[in-house]
């Protein structure tokens, strides 16, 4: 059986095993190198300052390689940004990637239109939102997921001055509740 632990068959040993033991080859395959997990690279803070966000969705993004590099380095301003359908297709607009410093002449422009990448079933959904309820899409975050691109999109609906100024007053309140019970666990 030679250099198999005991136990594992040759059906566990992935494929070329055999001929790469010989050159030292731990274990490596694609699919363990890939990063797993979720890594934020920006966040819209005042798209839920400005609208009321009813629901969210996950859509992909097609991107050059010197934007997700520009990505991975966390170039990136998703303010006065928004989605829209064009021609049957979902296009994220007013998004600046800042051109990759060690880019060179294929470097990309940094205000680009980029197509997001949703099922056709989801994008005739929201199209019929942003046309007849008066909705709009504003992307909320940006992020890695399992090393690809995602950007969050939150279906939106503007709100008055009126609604931000009840909505600073809460966060003020809540704040100050919080301070008080910080206080008055030192003073005991």
């Amino acid at each position: 059986m030679g250099d198999r632990p005991e136990g594992a068959s040759r059906a566990s040993a992935p494929p070329g095993a055999a001929l790469g033991a010989a050159a030292g080859w731990v274990g490596y395959t694609p699919r363990t190198m890939r990063p797993s997990g979720i890594k934020l690279i920006a966040q819209n803070k005042k798209a839920y300052h400005d609208y009321h966000i009813e629901e969210t969705l996950e859509a992909g993004i097609a991107l050059t390689g010197t934007e997700v590099k520009s990505l991975r380095v966390g170039r990136v301003n998703l303010r006065d940004s928004y989605a829209a359908v064009e021609k049957g297709e979902l296009f994220l607009v007013g998004v600046h990637i800042s051109p990759y410093e060690q880019g060179n002449i294929f470097n990309h422009d940094p205000l680009r239109s980029r197509k997001l990448l949703v099922h056709a079933r989801e994008l005739r959904r929201l199209y019929g939102k942003v046309q007849v309820a008066g909705y709009t899409l504003v992307p909320t975050k940006l992020y890695f997921k399992d090393g690809r691109v995602k950007v969050e999109l939150g279906l939106a609906k503007g709100k008055t001055t009126y609604d931000k100024r009840q909505t600073l007053a809460k966060k003020e309140a809540q704040r100050d509740i919080e301070r008080a019970f910080r206080t008055r666990g030192r003073d005991e």
